[in-house]
């Protein structure tokens, strides 16, 4: 049996942590809700795609998504909480869920789409509530206030 060094098992635990670290930064569920059911996106996911990559400054690709839809729900079940959206990448791919009855819901949609957009689970501040307005929070004042919902 060999003996590690002090300096090789400490170089193993680093890289050993650094591993575990990278995987909280990508999404960690790959199952899909009960029931959700694949969709071609309507027109208009483009059209608040272009608009979500217009607020965030940043660029993606609208065919890597693909879109879902849990029919007739308000909400759905996903790591033990209940939702109206989830973004997940699986291999190449990303994928969308919305809640049927959010499906034209432009927030909710915009929302998973930004997700897409950045690569990542979270809600960076500066992405989600300074730049595109997509919390319900941020939404609901800028309804209040009279702006337009379209950003």
């Amino acid at each position: 049996m060999s003996k590690f060094t002090l300096a090789q098992s400490s170089i193993l635990l680093a890289s050993a942590l650094a591993s575990s670290a990278c995987a909280t930064v990508g999404p960690s569920r790959d199952v899909l809700p009960a029931l959700a059911v694949r969709i071609e996106a309507p027109a208009h996911f483009r059209t608040w795609f272009e608009q979500t990559e217009a607020c965030s400054g940043l660029s993606a690709t609208f065919e890597a998504v693909e879109w879902y839809v849990v029919p007739g729900v308000d909400s759905f079940e996903a790591d033990g909480a209940a939702r109206v959206g989830m973004w997940q990448r699986v291999d190449d791919k990303s994928q969308i869920v919305i809640a049927g009855n959010y499906a034209d819901h432009e927030m909710v949609v915009s929302h998973e789409i930004l997700h897409h957009i950045l690569s990542r689970e979270g809600h960076p501040s500066e992405m989600f509530t300074e730049r595109c307005q997509l919390t319900w929070e941020t939404w609901a004042a800028r309804l209040a206030s009279g702006a337009q919902a379209a950003r």
